[in-house]
């Protein structure tokens, strides 16, 4: 009796490792052909107008353009981006969240989108220590101010005629940006081309079931 329930157990147990291993090696061989490389973000041009610092009422005005180039590096995988929001940050402090698409699009393989005059402008209460304004006084000075931008995006991969599910960066996308001040139309330094970091939809995604 208990070598019949052995045998069948070890024969349970041995189409069980099968599975896992055909499964595996499928994964595998899917993943080798499609090779999905993540999207580039580069913000190709920022310029400011207006950034000021009211210390009277803790306000800071400002009115900031960006530049945007997105580019899907794939061969095989088409992306449709859901959704693209833009966190701006100053010293670690928020001053303003857009989002930029108004409804979904999709780019397809070896493609690049470029998105243009994109304008972050308003008033937002910040509270601001003595470091914080002594930091601010010095970049009014050199008329160049030290922005941190993230990118919250959710999008969906094509490989094929297969789309998944909605993929989120883990964390946020982050591009750290140094931003010259007009004044009359005329800029401190010119604006270089940033890179961003931290994007993470395929080697590390987080699943969005909305």
């Amino acid at each position: 009796m208990f070598g019949r329930r052995s045998s069948c157990f070890c024969c349970f147990c041995s189409i069980y490792y099968i599975l896992i291993i055909c499964f595996s090696l499928s994964f595998l061989i899917f993943w080798l052909i499609f090779l999905p490389q993540e999207p580039k973000f580069t913000i190709t041009d920022a310029s400011l107008t207006q950034f000021n610092f009211n210390k009277t009422n803790n306000t800071l005005n400002y009115n900031l353009a960006i530049n945007i180039t997105i580019r899907n590096p794939n061969k095989r995988v088409g992306i449709y981006y859901r959704r693209i929001q833009v966190i701006a940050n100053y010293r670690k402090k928020r001053f303003c969240l857009v989002t930029l698409t108004s409804s979904p699009f999709y780019r397809g393989h070896k493609n690049t989108t470029d998105v243009h005059d994109v304008h972050i402008e308003g008033s937002q209460l910040m509270k601001f220590g003595n470091a914080d304004i002594s930091q601010f006084n010095k970049e009014t000075t050199a008329r160049v101010y030290s922005i941190d931008l993230q990118l919250a995006l959710r999008i969906k991969a094509r490989f094929g005629k297969l789309k998944t599910r909605n993929y989120k960066p883990y964390r946020k996308i982050d591009c750290k940006l140094k931003v010259p001040l007009s004044l009359n139309g005329t800029y401190a330094n010119g604006f270089k081309a940033n890179k961003c970091s931290n994007v993470y939809f395929f080697h590390n995604p987080d699943i969005d079931e909305d």
